[in-house]
């Protein structure tokens, strides 16, 4: 028996440091990949990182780490969902696989074990600690490296104190039996509540920003592909724009040779072409330009005279090279990609939201029936039982590429308000603070996405470790009223998205009929001198001449 129970705690001891082993290099890879992805963005200059000070290469470095730390515990978060997916049917295809066998239910409940604990440290502990350590100068009397430090825990601190007292007040509010002594000092109750709050509030972000982010995931694959060009001589195209190019460039080396402050020679057509086309002079003007024209936004080049002239070129010279350039991809594309490839990824991704839509609703339904449990869930799973799907393993990997598609979607969207706001990082030009910013955005985003995927009922994998015990996913009325409005919004979403063109032709097609249904008597007779100024001076010239050669019979 001594035996027995001794190789058994060994067993448990070999499986123990098996996982311990597994976790880390799964951490490795996730950080090795956030810090090439940080390193890519990160601001190099004088202002953010080469300084002479140590102590602020120190603080700085700490920080990034910390930023990378939480960067791959929101990639870690993402992957969570697919990757237990994924687990139980490679354990379903190969049960007695000896490649296989280190893949268990342990493994993937200490997975999500441990995403849990290092999202509610990242978030309420490495993140703010970063920078609140990067903006600290120390305390009077005991400056460096340690001042900093003590200012920092000493703020942290502070700024613990303040988020309990606040969990308290909203758990006592919400709940009135919880508002005794007892869950006062009861400490470590506050963090899963504060991470359901936090959790609560990313998983309403995504209700925004998932749709707008299937809308917009038509515009981006449509700005890598290139369409298919029907009715089109690319190679017409091309030519025409580089003759244009060329001569742009020719006419701005003469003015600035020369001094010229007009087009010379001036085109044989003038009325064709953008050379008499209003042009934007705004960019002009604003570049300071003491000889600009004042006419504004619609003056044509031809009368458009010295600097204003040039930067009128330039701007067109600009438009025509960015017009060229397209052509030219789009004549180096081969036609397999634009006329097959292309269609392919849009009725991909219509099929992808259209499958996300009906299942959305299916889940709806079943809840309202009741059919299908809440997804607050505290029971135990076992991996290896039983398959996640009616369509097996091809449904199961339906289902991990949905999810992987709904966080692609969700991104996108979320990267829409970004970019108005000008909050986007660029390549080596990111500061620090935002690199924080960034990645405390990511990984509340992150940490909701399994709580989005459950909710609408994407999968049946049950939430495990904390994730499932999440208190507001018991609530039948949230969740129901979750579904239906992110099926709602989905649907508006792609519904306009696929009109917008045929609704603006019927509107320009109604304005033209109203137009042409007006009659002659109800317009108002314009005043010639005020719509042709040349016209009228014409009229005037024509009117003397007429004088004179009745004053020569005479």
């Amino acid at each position: 028996m001594d035996d027995e129970e001794a190789d058994l705690r060994e067993q448990i001891f070999h499986n123990n440091v098996r996982e311990q082993i597994i976790f880390l290099l799964l951490f490795i890879l996730l950080y090795l990949f956030s810090f090439m992805l940080i390193e890519k963005f990160r601001r190099r200059d004088s202002d953010d990182y080469f300084t002479a000070d140590e102590d602020e290469v120190k603080v700085y470095r700490i920080s990034l780490w910390l930023c990378t730390f939480a960067l791959a515990v929101s990639l870690g978060s993402a992957l969570l969902l697919p990757v237990s997916i994924v687990s139980n049917e490679v354990l379903i295809l190969y049960p007695n696989s000896y490649y296989v066998k280190w893949l268990n239910s342990s493994l993937i409940q200490g997975l999500w074990n441990h995403v849990f604990l290092f999202s509610n440290l990242s978030l309420f502990v490495f993140l703010p600690f970063a920078y609140l350590f990067s903006e600290s100068t120390g305390f009077p009397g005991c400056r460096g490296l340690k001042g900093r430090v003590y200012e920092t825990f000493i703020v942290l601190a502070l700024l613990g104190v303040a988020m309990l007292g606040l969990a308290y007040v909203i758990s006592a509010w919400l709940e009135g039996d919880r508002s005794s002594l007892d869950a006062l000092l009861n400490l470590w109750t506050y963090l899963p509540f504060l991470y359901s709050c936090v959790s609560f509030v990313g998983v309403l972000m995504l209700l925004v920003f998932t749709p707008l982010g299937f809308v917009r995931l038509f515009g981006v694959v449509g700005g890598v592909l290139v369409k298919p060009q029907f009715l089109r001589d690319l190679n017409e195209e091309y030519y025409v724009y580089s003759f244009e190019e060329d001569t742009i460039r020719r006419r701005i080396e003469t003015s600035l040779t020369t001094g010229i402050g007009y087009i010379s020679p001036e085109p044989m057509y003038p009325d064709r072409g953008d050379i008499s086309a209003p042009v934007d002079a705004d960019a002009s003007m604003s570049k300071g330009s003491k000889n600009s024209s004042p006419e504004g936004k619609g003056t044509p080049l031809l009368r458009l005279r010295n600097g204003a002239l040039q930067a009128g070129l330039k701007e067109r010279l600009q438009r025509i090279v960015a017009m060229r350039k397209e052509v030219e991809n789009q004549r180096k594309t081969s036609s397999l990609q634009r006329n097959v490839v292309y269609p392919l990824a849009m009725l991909l991704l219509l099929a992808l939201t259209t499958i996300t839509v009906l299942m959305v609703l299916q889940n709806t339904l079943e809840l309202l029936i009741g059919i299908k449990a809440l997804p607050l869930s505290t029971r135990q799973f076992t991996l290896g039982i039983a398959s996640l799907s009616k369509l097996g393993w091809a449904g199961a990997t339906l289902e991990a590429f949905l999810i992987l598609y709904l966080h692609a979607a969700s991104l996108t969207g979320l990267s829409t308000p970004m970019r108005a706001l000008r909050v986007l990082p660029r390549a080596r030009r990111t500061p620090l603070a935002r690199i924080i910013a960034l990645c405390a955005v990511l990984l509340a985003h992150s940490t909701a996405q399994p709580l989005l995927v459950k909710i609408l009922g994407i999968t049946n994998f049950d939430l495990l470790g904390e994730f499932g015990r999440i208190e507001w996913l018991g609530n039948f009325k949230l969740v129901l009223l979750y579904n239906a409005i992110f099926a709602a919004t989905v649907t508006l979403c792609l519904v306009s998205k696929f009109t917008a063109s045929v609704r603006r032709e019927l509107y320009n097609r109604f304005k033209w009929v109203a137009e042409v249904f007006i009659t002659p008597e109800d317009l108002p007779i314009p005043n010639i001198s005020t719509v042709s100024p040349q016209l009228s001076a014409d009229r005037t010239v024509i009117a003397e001449k007429t004088d004179k050669s009745h004053l020569k019979t005479d």
